[in-house]
């Protein structure tokens, strides 16, 4: 059981004995696999039948909704559209534009990281699309690992899944560290003043952060107390903010100098989408928003106005901020700590980088504080599946909220903000998100074109095929721009063929489902464009941060193919005795031998 205490035990005068906190093994491994050794020992032999089961089979919208009653109590229906796009804003505007603009426009893009944002936000745009959908037609708590479990299967949401939970780590820390920076610059020190150097540790490590720490606790708090007061506290924050950035706007074109436009791209194109590429971390959180779908009084109509409304605004924000900045300074001179801070202080109103500091912290917090309130959801979903251990799903029957989900992330992004550099955790960030979003596009065209059952052989076959060809033509297009630094012949053979494949998913399959309340406008081209861009803008982001991807995902290997396989498949199977599953094959998902019972583990 959870840590807020439902375990309940009768005494032996008949009373009831509540236990405040439980945490025995059933509380993690409550599966048959787990009961024994020999149990442990049978499931671990059966491992690849139960793979290629977990590989094949998909869930159902149902089942996704039914998991809802695995965390005992409901979370509560609060949430309009009005409550969802100011968590939208406060979720995205946040750490990406008030500190990131500042690095890539002095080290990749220059003024012309304008057009950086635009890039990013188009292709964050079409995800919001596909998100929205889904959001609307399977409103869990799951987000996007919901989505990804109905239409992809298993393995592919856990792996996608476990990317998320990083996602959401790293953005929080991140922020959190960056929330530093402008305290620091809010009391008139350097930006760095707060931070502890200890040598003994590896470069880009050694630089320990205790205020972040700080900062996450108190989120997490509040996160836990209330999903409806954190909404609250979120619009007072989001005001302010939005006032400060209305502020900057004003102010700084008041100060501006056309002169600093020129040259507008000095690093050129490939500067502007290798920034783009790490730009898109300002446009994390959206995704925090979908997790909301559970908590929204009428999901048909809120989340579409929400998602999409706060997006667009997010996006002319930004905008609008990154001219400001670049007219403010010479791209050579901008700080890439604080940059906006100390933008007003280079022309001389020493006074307002008071105020943008102040509006910057409030902008950061209410990230940090979406952000805890959306990775808690996504965890508790996870864990409704048993890939992760059920305990994380527990919803507290006072405040309605998963308190051992947001205790755990929130630990988790503290301990990441205390040690780690914002170079590296927006590049890992940005890697991690690309890729999520990419397959939720892929798995918005497999749900409109395949319905098991009545998707004809033919049809399913020609949908593989056109999106197997969407992929490849995508990635090659992404490996020439990161291998060839001046070459376009390839790019004529790359796009054509994604254009053609493009054209033939639409002509030659028809849909097979229609959405019921909203969908996605321009189907294929709007998904199949999305998968094309993020693949692309990954092909702009550095070796290193995917050698760290590479390594994250080798860890969640590790952990599915002993631990979360093994537990999720029991639960299926449980599931399956009482409703029923669909299969990517035509036929029945692969059984496996029945588990002999053994001596307890």
């Amino acid at each position: 059981m959870g840590v807020e205490g439902v375990d309940q035990q009768t005494n032996s005068e008949g009373g009831i004995r509540r236990r405040v906190c439980s945490c025995t093994k059933d509380d993690f491994l409550p599966e048959e696999s787990f009961k024994s050794w020999g149990n442990y020992a049978n499931a671990l032999i059966q491992t690849p039948t139960r793979l290629i089961d977990r590989i094949l089979t998909r869930s159902e919208d149902e089942e996704e909704l039914e998991a809802k009653s695995r965390s005992q109590n409901e979370m509560k229906k609060t949430l309009t559209w009005w409550d969802l796009i100011w968590f939208g804003m406060g979720a995205v505007i946040g750490a990406g534009i008030f500190v990131l603009t500042g690095l890539e426009a002095n080290q990749e893009a220059g003024p012309a990281v304008v057009l950086s944002y635009v890039i990013s936000g188009v292709s964050a745009l079409l995800s919001v699309f596909c998100y929205t959908e889904f959001a609307v037609e399977i409103p869990v708590a799951g987000g996007s690992f919901a989505y990804l479990r109905v239409e992809l299967g298993d393995f592919v949401a856990f792996i996608a899944a476990g990317n998320i939970l990083l996602e959401y780590v790293i953005a929080g820390a991140a922020v959190a560290r960056t929330w530093t920076s402008y305290f620091a610059t809010l009391l008139n020190f350097n930006s760095d003043k707060f931070l502890i150097k200890v040598d003994s540790l590896a470069e880009g490590y050694n630089e320990l952060d205790p205020i972040a720490v700080g900062v996450c606790i108190i989120i997490c708090m509040i996160a836990i107390l209330s999903t409806k007061g954190s909404s609250r506290l979120n619009y007072i924050a989001t005001i302010v903010h939005i006032f400060v950035i209305f502020f900057i706007i004003i102010c700084g074109l008041i100060k501006s100098d056309t002169k600093n436009y020129t040259p507008f791209a000095p690093f050129k194109v490939r500067g502007i989408f290798k920034a783009s590429a790490v730009l898109f971390f300002a446009y994390v959180g959206f995704d925090a928003v979908s997790t909301m779908a559970e908590e929204t009084k009428n999901p048909g109509r809120d989340i579409p106005i929400g998602l999409i409304g706060s997006m667009v605004i997010t996006t002319f924000l930004y905008c609008l901020l990154a001219i400001t900045l670049c007219l403010m300074q010479p791209y050579q001179k901008i700080d890439t700590q604080a940059p906006f801070s100390v933008a007003f202080k280079s022309v001389g109103w020493n006074w307002a980088q008071y105020i943008v500091a102040a509006g910057a912290l409030k902008g950061m917090t209410s990230v940090l504080l979406v952000g805890a309130v959306g990775q808690a959801r996504y965890l508790t979903h996870i864990s409704r599946t048993h890939m992760m251990p059920p305990w994380f799903s527990q919803v507290n029957a006072k405040t309605g909220t998963p308190v051992n989900a947001t205790a755990v992330m929130s630990c988790a992004t503290a301990i990441i903000a205390l040690f780690t550099k914002l170079d590296i955790l927006s590049n890992l960030l940005s890697i991690s998100t690309l890729f999520i979003f990419m397959l939720v596009a892929l798995a918005l065209l497999v749900r409109r074109y395949y319905v098991h059952g009545e998707t004809t052989i033919t049809n399913r076959n020609k949908l593989i095929t056109f999106l197997l060809i969407i992929l490849a033509s995508s990635v090659a297009t992404a490996t020439y721009w990161g291998l060839s630094k001046d070459g376009w012949i390839g790019y004529c053979i790359t796009l054509p063929i994604w254009l053609l494949a493009t054209i033939g998913l639409w002509y030659f399959v028809p849909q097979a489902r229609n959405p019921k309340l909203w969908g996605v406008p321009l189907v294929p081209w709007l998904p199949s464009a999305s998968i094309s861009i993020n693949i692309f803008l990954l092909g702009s982001l550095d070796r290193a941060s995917f050698m760290r991807f590479g390594v994250w995902t080798g860890f969640l290997l590790v952990y599915y193919l002993f631990f979360g396989l093994h537990a999720s498949y029991d639960t299926a199977k449980e599931f399956e005795r009482g409703r029923g599953w669909k299969n990517i094959e035509e036929g029945n998902g692969v059984d496996s031998k029945d588990i002999v019972p053994s001596a307890p583990m």
